[in-house]
């Protein structure tokens, strides 16, 4: 899952890439000082997975894994190239879902580009060159599609149709989300990928001395868009990456953090996009999470781990991680009767730890 990192100039972005991935991109207090976008792919922390991996004697241990694109400050116009707006816009267009960062401290030695601090005009000013940026995409496809229905092509027509009331909702400023792609041109989303159709999470950089919970005008935004928001310290989890992991769990429970910033992160995203986790794992085999969408068949989960699984795919045997851990292992579950055998179109359960049996 490629996540985008985006928000206006010093919102701290660069500081909760550094947190979430300890890469050390750098930050600095001026505008622009991400030019080409940061990456760092990090593993999602999962504690489930140690301890069935523990448990069955698996080794080594293979997390999922989240592809961070720290993308450079957007500001006022930069649909129409601000800030070299036009090349942040077309990074954003290459990730998943977009991780909307949202100043929401006071600190007076960080300089903020419309000279105060006011979290829900910075999210409107997001928001609205997204707009722009996909009013502007989405019109030059119209006119590309509108030559090529003339021929009566079915799909051409329903894409055509499609857009006409995409172009219509943008120019009223509804988000590309609201307008699904219709049963005749399922790819037509795809062929516009569009910014304002991307999942978005809300992440309100909050003070060190504030409560950890985002802002309520930035809670009202997420639940109007259907996005979701979270809040974290970016300086705080950025000096918390450097300790080693005792000391900084130490310094977390003083704070009275429940979870790092990557956590919450992390779950914030997974709830997003409701995504659930399920595991594999086998004696002196490795133990892998893998992340899925809720409502996975055990058929679609066992192309998730490998093609040549899913194509010979005869039964599953699946247990719950906490039967496992519980039972000590699948001989006990076996024999607690926690393991089950399910077919193709069972649906996966978060924490289900699953083996396949298939013909190859």
């Amino acid at each position: 899952m490629k996540v985008g990192i985006v928000g206006m100039p010093n919102a701290g972005k660069s500081s909760l890439f550094n947190a979430l991935t300890k890469a050390g991109a750098e930050a600095a207090n001026y505008p622009f000082t991400t030019v080409e976008p940061n990456i760092a792919i990090v593993p999602v922390p999962d504690e489930r997975l140690d301890a069935v991996a523990a448990t069955v004697k698996a080794t080594p241990l293979v997390h999922e894994t989240i592809a961070f694109h720290d993308i450079a400050g957007l500001v006022r116009g930069a649909s129409e190239g601000e800030g070299l707006g036009n090349q942040f816009l077309a990074n954003i267009r290459e990730t998943d879902a977009i991780l909307h960062v949202v100043r929401a401290h006071g600190d007076g030695q960080v300089v903020h580009p419309e000279g105060s601090v006011d979290p829900a005009r910075d999210v409107e000013t997001i928001e609205t060159e997204l707009l722009y940026a996909d009013l502007e995409q989405a019109e030059r496809r119209l006119e590309r599609v509108a030559k090529q229905a003339k021929s009566g092509d079915k799909t051409a027509v329903a894409e055509h149709a499609w857009l006409v009331r995409l172009v219509e909702g943008l120019r009223q400023g509804t988000p590309a989300r609201a307008f699904p792609p219709p049963a005749d041109a399922r790819e037509a989303l795809q062929n516009l990928q569009p910014l304002t159709a991307k999942p978005v999470l809300f992440v309100a950089n909050v003070g060190e001395d504030g409560p950890l919970e985002p802002p309520a005008e930035i809670a009202a935004i997420a639940e109007r868009g259907g996005a979701k928001a979270v809040a974290v310290s970016a300086r705080i989890d950025a000096e918390l990456s450097e300790m080693d992991d005792g000391e900084a769990a130490a310094m977390r429970a003083e704070l009275g953090a429940a979870e790092s910033g990557l956590d919450t992160v992390v779950h914030g995203a997974f709830e997003l996009l409701d995504l659930i986790s399920f595991f594999t794992a086998g004696e002196a085999k490795e133990a892998r999470a893998h992340a899925i969408a809720r409502g996975t068949t055990a058929w679609e989960a066992a192309g998730k781990i490998h093609s040549d699984i899913q194509r010979g795919f005869v039964r599953a045997e699946v247990v719950g991680c906490d039967d496992l851990i519980a039972a000590g292992g699948y001989a006990g579950a076996r024999d607690r009767g926690s393991m089950r055998l399910e077919g193709r179109d069972y649906l996966m359960r978060d924490g289900d730890v699953i083996t396949i049996k298939f013909t190859p």
